[in-house]
């Protein structure tokens, strides 16, 4: 698995969330349960994670959907 996009967005979560539902994509959303240690705070980002190699395609997905400005821009080395 590979992050796609870190955030602290709950909302912008449960939308990728769904639109990977929909498209049947595997995905985990890491570091969800760190809610007990900060004290619900939600200053802590959330990381999705998807396939390596669905990585493109859910960036696609995620563009047509028109959450592209969501997504982190890919540096020269590859993250």
């Amino acid at each position: 698995m590979i992050e796609l996009l870190r955030t602290n967005d709950l909302v912008l979560i449960s939308v990728i969330e769904s639109i990977l539902k929909e498209e049947g994509i595997a995905h985990f959303v890491a570091d969800q349960h760190t809610s007990s240690v900060e004290g619900s705070l939600g200053f802590l980002p959330r990381r999705i994670m998807v396939p390596e190699h669905e990585l493109e395609r859910v960036r696609g997905i995620l563009r047509d959907a028109g959450l592209g400005d969501e997504l982190p821009v890919k540096r020269a080395d590859g993250f």
